[in-house]
């Protein structure tokens, strides 16, 4: 990002005037450009009300609300649209101010692309590279674990159903590779052989993009990212390298999809973000979460299940989101298993990332569903050591391996099962809307139009 030049000042009524004059000075001999000031309340030591008298006294243009007991978010919004600057500089302290006050301030500075920056922190929006020269969709997570790789397999095999678009998924994650790598999932069939050759390579061939391939059966392609702030900007990444080999590739849609609640640095059409039931409350609705939430044009809310978020507490997440971004479509979801072959009459010993409080209702949606038996649900896939335990305990008491490919499915599940003669098959997670009041389906091609739509009006 440039330099900061061009600033406005957020300050309080709990300083006197000649101490915040003397500051907004310390600025500009820094090299700032102090453009305006907006008082964001605090009374004790204000004496004067007149603004433009205060205006005077600064020398500077000054916003005041008339109601100095609440943070005029609104006002900061307004400003920054008014305001052509590069941050927003933040002299106000307690008691105006608190955490949460401060991170809703934060979400509105970022939200408008602008720095927020303090005598001690410093909030950056996250940086998009504008790269992309196809139609494309972003799929961004408010954590890890919620389910994005699903969803996106999801989305790119439901597109390629319509003959109009050729979808293509770019996914960066922890284990990805140092050059970003095409998987031909339109072509190449990814046995469980095929992928424990990457595996001894010294590929991690449960990483994101494999998945997405076996899965989505489109093209993908894989890249790393390293670290992840608290807004969403990553470290370290090859994703903008990865994305522009899309342009070469046979595709008219391209998904970007991030990594936990890293925010792919891509700039996109449209944006899904994907919220799981089962993160507290406060890490969605505080912090950084509101801002994540704003970016969507759909939310997908996954991990709806009663045994994992109680009813009241849906019914708070879909009140609480609507507030935050009442334009996007909403939709409440569960995922269940469906294998990517037979495992019919199979005695089955199913590893997954899913919490063991739904192993009854997966067990039960496998049995009836795909005519097997299920002797063993590991939940223990992201654990090495556990999912080795859960292995050895139950390895003589069933002939297939049925695992998620992520995280340790690839090096110790599919490795183990092969060895002990066990045929593997890889199992993906179908969202499903909790009610026939959602359409999913048409919410997610609705948000592909619309990127389709947005792309030809820029180009």
């Amino acid at each position: 990002m440039d330099k900061i030049r061009n600033v406005f000042c957020l300050v309080d009524g709990e300083h006197y005037f000649p101490v915040t004059k003397s500051a907004v000075k310390k600025l500009e001999s820094d090299g700032y450009n102090v453009e305006v000031l907006l008082f964001i309340g605090g009374t004790e030591k204000i004496r004067e009300s007149n603004v433009d008298v205060i205006s005077e006294f600064f020398d500077k243009p000054v916003i005041m609300s008339d109601n100095h007991d609440e943070i005029p978010y609104d006002l900061i919004s307004q400003t920054l649209d008014e305001y052509d600057v590069d941050a927003v500089f933040d002299l106000s302290d307690e008691p105006v101010v608190n955490y949460s006050k401060r991170f809703k301030i934060a979400t509105i500075i970022l939200e408008k692309k602008v720095i927020y920056k303090g005598s001690d922190f410093e909030f950056k929006p996250v940086h998009e590279e504008d790269v992309l020269k196809n139609p494309s969709y972003k799929i961004v997570g408010t954590g890890k674990r919620i389910g994005k790789t699903a969803v996106s397999s999801y989305t790119a095999r439901l597109i390629n159903k319509d003959h109009k678009y050729t979808p293509c998924i770019v996914a960066m994650g922890r284990g990805g590779p140092e050059v970003p790598e095409i998987v031909q999932g339109d072509t190449i069939k990814l046995t469980p052989e095929y992928l424990m050759e990457q595996s001894n390579k010294g590929f991690h061939a449960a990483s994101d993009h494999w998945e997405d391939a076996l899965m989505s059966r489109v093209l993908t392609v894989g890249c790393r990212r390293c670290a992840g702030g608290m807004a969403g900007e990553v470290f370290t990444t090859n994703m903008v390298d990865g994305t522009r080999m899309t342009n070469a590739l046979d595709t008219n849609l391209v998904a970007i999809e991030g990594s936990g609640s890293a925010v792919p640095p891509i700039k996109t059409d449209k944006t899904i973000v994907l919220v799981g039931a089962n993160q507290p409350l406060e890490t969605l609705t505080e912090y950084f979460g509101p801002y994540r939430i704003k970016l969507a044009d759909l939310v997908i809310i996954t991990m709806c299940d009663t045994q994992i978020c109680p009813p009241e507490k849906l019914d708070k997440l879909l009140e609480d989101i609507h507030e935050i971004n009442p334009g996007a479509t909403i939709i409440p979801t569960i995922f269940r298993p469906h294998p990517v072959e037979s495992i019919e009459n199979k005695r089955v010993l199913f590893a997954t990332t899913a919490p063991e409080s739904v192993h009854p209702l997966l067990k039960e949606y496998l049995e009836d569903n795909f005519n097997c038996t299920v002797v063993a649900i590991s939940s223990h896939l992201s654990n090495r050591p556990l999912l080795q335990k859960d292995i050895d305990a139950n390895i003589d008491d069933v002939d297939l391996m049925l695992t998620e490919l992520k995280a340790a499915a690839v090096d110790v599940a599919t490795k183990d099962a092969l060895d002990a003669n066990l045929e593997v098959v890889y199992c993906d997670n179908i969202p499903i809307a909790v009610s026939d009041d959602y359409d999913l389906d048409s919410a997610i091609m609705s948000v592909v139009d619309g990127a389709v739509s947005d792309f030809s009006k820029s180009n």
